[in-house]
């Protein structure tokens, strides 16, 4: 370790203090030693130099037993160098050089307020650049540090070969890595995996001895992605708790840890997963390493939702309102004719979608996945005229024009793979006339007419994956695309990724995808596009920077997609947030659902369609109508608005929703994802809320009323005269002006609404209807029909606190609720 300065007074860069939005950092850059963050978490208030001093210098710890014989403190790159034995945050070599041994590094220069050169540096955010040199190895490191006005910590690493001499080696870069010290409190562990179709799995741990670590080698995130890596004080919640987490952002192999060292410290550290080998930085050059995201919360997890969705809408590509999507894959997967596709797309304006996507299946010879991935050419047979009928068609319906796409792969039995074998990325086998005979080549890797490419290695899904880091391949994907999008008027990509890679660098592979992207947009800077990548395995703040849309799961079932959107929001903006509504037995998993559930699912998000509408009954379709309508209404809600999520007690119920940044409407839904555990479930406590306001709760009917299993509705649901009624009036005082004039949202279904309809205020633009009494307008002029549903007039913090009694749904069902403030 280097020895400790002694105390002195300080200047702004030698004891840089960052604070923002309740969260702050201090960082020890005194003397030459690599810098010590003191401090990252909750904002320790206004600390002048001399407090500053006096808090750098208490914070050196003493010297343990069988130790160092400095004090060990955790700097921004520790090594062995400086006595730390866990993970290192910087490791390689220079062959023919200094062996075996690990960087010592000396701090050159502090600067405040230098931007990172991301071009992405926001008014508010304050910044830090850190400099630091190894002379004998010829390295510097250079570490960029930023905390946006919303309390959201990023940092980064750039490593510099500083040698000049032409016969030296390159300094081959084994690992470059983010390391954040969190205080031992933080004892529980928080972090996601997940399988197709089932992403973004929370599992918990306890944080002993030693380092959980998740790594990816799927060259993307994967479907079983850590996601965020969370630790907090033990029991944190959505609601409570201290959390400190971190992310990465980039869409290719990854390292997430946590670490809690017995001598004494524990980190959350993560960073780009290098092959051996796979990064030789030459002398005068440089690498620079994806950002770390780091968010500290003393709300628990939504407190990290509350940061990061604001920081994430101060830098995001979304110029407009996210238009309700209707995408064709559910709808007829392969089987693609004019007639067939104008239908649907006569269906989809009908009920009300703004965009009509053109799923796989297009493309010359595509009629099944084993074959012409990767040529890129409208099919001349089942498209004798281009895509152009089907897009005027879909454009004098009203709605604009999407197409799918996977730039990224290709099959070997294509036109693309016979002639270019070299730009598949891992290698081919010898010629064959069809089939694919090497290791995986699967019964279908060359099926069909036409000779195929036999495979050097595993295909997946029938498929391999091209190779953008060859600038022949790069340069005609490019310009494919290109040429799409300028013969053709389409406003949307869908952006697939059907596999992992397998073979070749995960480096090299992500950082041409995104030059990839940042050329499309460059080119056609109107485009917007949507990540996909078998559903939900590349959701990332990398990819996000370049996307309009992610595509959250494969899955449209809304019980699977209920805990698939739950937890994908906690770091996503729900308008990035792709789910649709399929039809009632889910493709995916076989499970039937009511609509009204899958109505209710898909609200919550960028909200489309994948169901063949033509197959739709009238009145689905209505409700169909309606839910498109209310969605438009409450859009400017949804996505503009702070996520909140209770803590359940009962693991089969949820209670989730968005809260308007001015605290004057809000949209929850309860959700039973199970049987409850008791009779009587636990009260719907409404988070988020201003206290001291008074704000009227109404059910929001979509679709059919929930089912329920109750002889009555809670009370202040209750239409007059029902089961329950009286006692609605008692606890309200008077009956006349809360509202009691509607049905329970959940009474229709066991005959307690029998008479009221449960119907919709012509839920496709209606209005309440003699049941606000006075007490204000529904949340963006959604409401129920006057006898529809009943409401209730109380305080914010008497329904955070005390809650309201919850109508007894049957499992998988949810039931909404509009909250409007009344003064």
């Amino acid at each position: 370790m280097h020895p400790v300065p002694a105390p002195s007074p300080t200047d702004p860069v030698s004891i840089p203090y960052l604070r923002a939005a309740g969260t702050s950092l201090v960082l020890d850059a005194r003397g030459t030693g690599v810098p010590v963050i003191v401090h990252w978490g909750a904002d320790l208030g206004d600390l002048n130099g001399e407090l500053l001093t006096a808090l750098a210098d208490a914070s050196v710890p003493a010297i343990s037993p069988s130790s160092i014989d400095v004090p060990l403190r955790l700097s921004l790159l520790p090594t062995l160098a400086e006595g730390w034995s866990g993970r290192p945050g910087v490791s390689g070599f220079r062959p023919g050089g200094r062996g075996g041994g690990a960087l010592e590094l000396r701090l050159a220069e502090v600067q405040a307020g230098r931007g990172s050169g991301s071009g992405r540096v926001l008014g508010g955010t304050q910044s830090l650049a850190i400099f630091l040199t190894d002379a004998a190895a010829r390295v510097a490191v250079r570490t960029d540090l930023e905390l946006s006005v919303e309390g959201v910590l990023r940092l980064r690493h750039t490593l510099t070969n500083t040698g000049t001499d032409p016969h030296l080696a390159a300094f081959e870069l084994g690992s470059l890595d983010v390391i954040l010290p969190v205080p031992d409190r933080a004892g529980e562990l928080l972090d996601f995996t997940g399988l197709w179709t089932h992403e973004r799995r929370p599992q918990r741990s306890t944080l002993g001895h030693g380092v959980w670590s998740r790594e990816s080698r799927h060259g993307r995130p994967g479907h079983d992605d850590s996601y965020l890596m969370a630790v907090g004080t033990p029991g944190f919640g959505f609601r409570t708790g201290e959390v400190w987490a971190t992310h990465l952002a980039w869409s290719g192999d990854k390292r997430a840890w946590a670490e809690n060292s017995a001598l004494g410290y524990s980190a959350l550290g993560s960073g780009e997963l290098l092959a051996p080998g796979e990064l030789s930085v030459a002398n005068a050059a440089s690498h620079t390493t994806p950002w770390t995201v780091a968010v500290y919360s003393a709300a628990g997890l939504d407190g990290l939702s509350a940061r990061l969705h604001p920081w994430i809408r101060s830098w995001s590509t979304i110029t407009g309102p996210r238009p309700v999507v209707l995408n064709t894959w559910e709808a007829v997967y392969f089987d693609h004719d004019l007639p067939t596709l104008a239908r649907l797309a006569d269906a989809a304006a009908t009920v009300g979608v703004e965009r009509f996507v053109l799923d796989d299946g297009w493309f010359t010879g595509r009629s099944d996945d084993r074959r012409a991935l990767g040529d890129w050419f409208v099919d001349p047979v089942t498209w004798p005229g281009g895509l152009h009928p089907l897009i005027e068609h879909v454009h004098a319906a009203g709605m604009d024009f999407g197409l799918w796409v996977e730039p990224e792969m290709l099959s070997l039995d294509s036109d693309v793979a016979r002639a270019h074998p070299d730009w598949v990325l891992g290698g081919v086998g010898e010629d064959s006339a069809g089939v694919g005979v090497g290791v995986g080549a699967g019964a279908g890797a060359g099926a069909g007419a036409g000779a195929g490419v036999a495979s050097a290695a595993l295909t997946w899904r029938f498929q391999r994956v091209l190779d953008l880091g060859n600038p022949d391949a790069f340069d005609w994907v490019f310009a494919r695309l290109n040429a799409l999008l300028t013969e053709y008027p389409i406003a949307y990509l869908k952006w697939d990724h059907n596999r992992d890679l397998l073979a070749g660098s995960a480096h090299r592979q992500t950082v041409a995808l995104y030059r990839l992207i940042d050329a499309v947009r460059a080119a056609h800077p109107g485009i917007e596009i949507e990540s996909c990548a078998s559903g939900g395995a590349r959701i990332d703040l990398g990819i996000l920077e370049r996307v309009d849309r992610v595509w959250t799961s494969d899955t449209n079932d809304p019980l699977e997609r209920q805990q698939i959107q739950r937890y994908s929001s906690v770091l996503l903006p729900p308008e990035y947030l792709g789910g649709h509504l399929g039809a009632a037995t889910a493709h995916t998993t076989g499970r039937t659902s009511e609509l009204s559930f899958r109505l209710a699912t898909a609200l919550f998000g960028s909200a489309g369609i994948e169901w063949d509408l033509t197959r739709a009954n009238e009145a689905e379709l209505i409700q169909i109508a309606d839910w498109i309508a209310c969605y438009k209404r409450l859009r400017p809600l949804l996505h503009s608005g702070v996520v909140v999520r209770a803590d359940p007690s009962d693991p089969a119920l949820e209670l989730h929703g968005v809260v308007a940044p001015d605290q004057n409407s809000a949209l929850f839904a309860q959700v039973s994802l199970a049987a409850p555990r008791a009779a009587l479930p636990e009260r719907m406590r409404f988070p988020g809320l201003a206290p001291d306001r008074r704000y009227r709760v109404a059910s929001l009917p979509l679709g059919a009323p929930p089912r329920t299993i109750q002889d009555a509705p809670p009370a202040w649901l209750a239409e007059p005269g029902s089961p329950g009624a009286g006692a609605a009036a008692a606890v309200a005082g008077a009956a006349g002006a809360g509202g009691a004039g509607g049905a329970g949202a959940g009474a229709a279904g066991a005959g307690a609404a029998a008479g009221a309809g449960g119907a919709v205020a012509g839920a496709a633009g209606g209005a309440v209807a003699g049941a606000a009494g006075g007490a204000g307008g529904a949340v963006a002029g959604g409401a129920v029909a006057g006898a529809a549903g009943g409401s209730v007039t109380l305080t914010g913090a008497v329904l955070a606190l005390v809650g309201l009694p919850a109508p007894l749904l049957a499992p998988e069902q949810a039931a909404l609720f509009t909250v409007d403030a009344v003064d």
